[in-house]
């Protein structure tokens, strides 16, 4: 990731950007509701954004997750369309587990669509392993989901 992004947790003041960002890249997204009861409501949740500093802190991607116990569960991750191909994601993800690490979680898991080759491959690289299939996960077309994990001991 390039070093002009700034990385902070998410606060109520980046719902709207984060919200835009999830309508641009998801075909099913998660309410604007949804992510103000994670900020406010969810104890578990963990939210990281990717803001850029040269256009008033703009929202330019963002990942989720939920931390229970030793594990974290990551929820959402998007890039907005027009900052893709900057690294933005896999530097992100790094971020991500540097800080969980820290928290003393050992394993980071998510599920990724069967067909999204990119994502699988970004998770792949940074050393994800497929571990199982949720059949039917995804409620828009009934698609697969691969279950991935990620071991941080």
């Amino acid at each position: 990731m390039e070093e002009n992004f700034v990385v902070v947790p998410m606060g109520l003041q980046h719902i709207e950007g984060v919200w835009e960002v999830e309508k641009l890249c998801f075909t099913t997204p998660w309410s604007k509701e949804s992510f103000e009861k994670e900020v406010t409501d969810n104890n578990f949740a963990f939210y990281l954004v990717v803001l850029d500093p040269q256009k008033e802190d703009k929202v330019v991607a963002y990942v989720g997750s939920w931390l229970i116990l030793d594990e974290c569960h990551i929820t959402n991750v998007a890039v907005h369309p027009e900052y893709k191909r900057l690294g933005i994601a896999c530097g992100l993800l790094k971020i991500l587990q540097d800080t969980v690490k820290l928290r003393g979680i050992l394993r980071i898991t998510l599920e990724v669509r069967k067909s999204n080759d990119p994502a699988k491959d970004l998770y792949k690289k940074l050393g994800f392993y497929e571990e199982g299939i949720r059949k039917g996960y995804y409620s828009d077309n009934n698609e697969d989901a691969i279950i991935m994990w990620l071991n941080l001991s």
